[in-house]
């Protein structure tokens, strides 16, 4: 799959800004997008400023908040954005309508419902998204967001405090938001293009303004290694410094998207000439340094979304052992844990964070058992229904099958000196990397063709490695227990 033509891609949002695309020669939805995180980036500066709790009402913040939001959904997309804003008010309509008991039964199903049915108009019908806007990125992060308030005011308003863990008591919400409160939840300006999700709580508290003080007063143990009540500044901590240290870094990815992105075009992979002229290694070797260059794309996205928020005063999450503030409760990656990652869990845990968190809020804690494979499941749905997507999920779970079991026979020859553990290090750093490589690009590459002609080109030798290291590997387990008997979380 090749680049698209911007000739003939169309766009159902704005075209004020198609001089600037045609001059620079990229997409229009891109440099609309791009316009509005520029706009939002200078617009959270004046809101946390000159519209901060101690200027204005919770009210005149949420509803300037969402006219922003709105504004640059309707700027983006277009007619489009009647998807995104329809589906927020159906989800209103059933949280005020429907019985507490079944909230989030009836809001997961309308939500991901209709997420789906999108998704697969834009497979079936507009040709893998490429001749038309692409709306679906803000409708996954709405869809997190409703799911996961149903979920919190169904803690809050019908179970008991003995029922739910310490995360889900903090996050319940025990009152039905207003009409303005839901809007701005789901629609606010700093998070409504690429998000990220984050618990309806912690936005109430930013909104109100006791968001930093609240943090600031948590002790050390319930914040996530973060504060300490005797380094606890006098003054609210200024988020000036995190946001320019990440606007620096979306400079930086966007100076290696514009060079090294360009130069390292993923479809390459899959180039007939060079999938049948090309040696092994050197299609090894190009794979990896393509996939390398991808990132750029999304550590610039969010990084630049978690920037925005933390402009506005929203992401304080505590000083640490130093008094340094920590503006990292929202953040949708680490950048440098994903790049020196020795294992595959690593990687996830510091990839789309706020999705994790998500999955496991909506999921992973409530699933009466098999709460691992139904977490797939709905990460899958949520993802969408292009098949590369499921092709890089299949292929993640002999790899972490075999990684787990390599671990687990391995790690424990490796630390009898720091020499060993550093050459230990070493080779899982470059497996893990290999092997992400290996299944991610299906994700990229979206179909099925090209995704078979990659994994032919390069003999399926992730997958054949993994099952036999998984199954040579393997453990004996003498009196093994039914897999999901040690599963502890309750179901809903």
């Amino acid at each position: 799959m090749g680049e698209p033509d911007i000739s003939v891609f169309k766009t159902t949002g704005s075209k004020w800004l198609l001089p600037v695309s045609e001059f620079f020669g990229f997409p229009l939805d891109q440099v609309n997008f791009l316009a509005c995180q520029v706009f939002a980036l200078g617009a959270a500066f004046w809101f946390r400023l000159y519209l901060g709790p101690r200027h204005a009402s919770p009210l005149a913040r949420h509803a300037v908040a969402t006219l922003f939001g709105v504004s640059f959904v309707i700027f983006c997309f277009g007619w489009y954005s009647a998807h995104i804003i329809g589906l927020v008010l159906i989800c209103y309509c059933i949280m005020v309508r429907a019985s507490i008991h079944n909230i989030h039964r009836y809001s997961m199903i309308t939500a991901m419902g209709y997420l789906t049915v999108c998704q697969v108009s834009r497979v079936f019908i507009y040709n893998y998204g490429i001749l038309s806007t692409d709306f679906s990125g803000p409708l996954m992060i709405i869809t997190q967001k409703i799911t996961m308030l149903a979920f919190q005011l169904h803690d809050g308003m019908s179970k008991a405090p003995g029922d739910l863990t310490a995360e889900q008591r903090r996050y319940a919400v025990s009152s039905r938001p207003s009409l303005m409160e839901y809007l701005s939840y789901h629609l606010n300006f700093l998070s409504v293009l690429v998000g990220p999700c984050s618990n309806y709580q912690d936005y109430a508290e930013f909104i109100q303004g006791t968001h930093v003080q609240r943090r600031l007063k948590r002790p050390s143990a319930t914040s996530n290694g973060h504060n300490g009540l005797d380094k606890t500044p006098e003054l609210d901590p200024s988020p000036l410094g995190a946001v320019v240290h990440k606007v620096l870094v979306c400079c930086v990815c966007m100076l290696l998207f514009l060079t090294l992105t360009k130069a390292l075009p993923i479809s390459y992979n899959v180039d007939i000439i060079f999938f049948s002229q090309a040696p092994f290694l050197t299609r090894l070797a190009y794979a990896f340094f393509s996939i390398q260059a991808a990132r750029p794309k999304f550590y610039f996205a969010w990084t630049l979304a978690d920037a925005i928020n933390n402009a506005a005063g929203y992401g304080f999450r505590g000083v640490d052992e130093n008094g340094k503030a920590c503006w990292d409760l929202v953040s949708n990656l680490n950048i440098w844990g994903i790049e020196t990652a020795t294992s595959f869990k690593t990687f996830i845990d510091n990839w789309n964070i706020q999705t994790g968190v998500w999955l496991k809020m909506v999921c992973y804690d409530r699933a009466p058992r098999y709460a691992t494979a139904l977490t797939f499941v709905l990460s899958a749905l949520w993802h969408g229904v292009y098949p590369g997507y499921y092709f890089t999920f299949l292929t993640a779970i002999p790899i972490t099958l075999a990684a787990r079991a390599v671990r687990k026979t391995c790690h424990q020859y490796f630390l009898s000196s720091g020499v060993l553990k550093s050459f230990y290090d070493v080779m899982t750093w470059a497996a893990t990397q290999l092997a992400i490589c290996y299944t991610v690009m299906p994700f990229l590459l979206l179909a099925v063709e090209p995704t078979v002609l990659y994994y032919r080109s390069m003999y399926f030798h992730v997958h054949i490695l993994s099952i036999l290291t998984a199954l040579v590997l393997q453990p004996k387990q003498r009196g093994a227990q039914p897999a999901h008997s040690n599963n502890n979380v309750k179901g809903n």
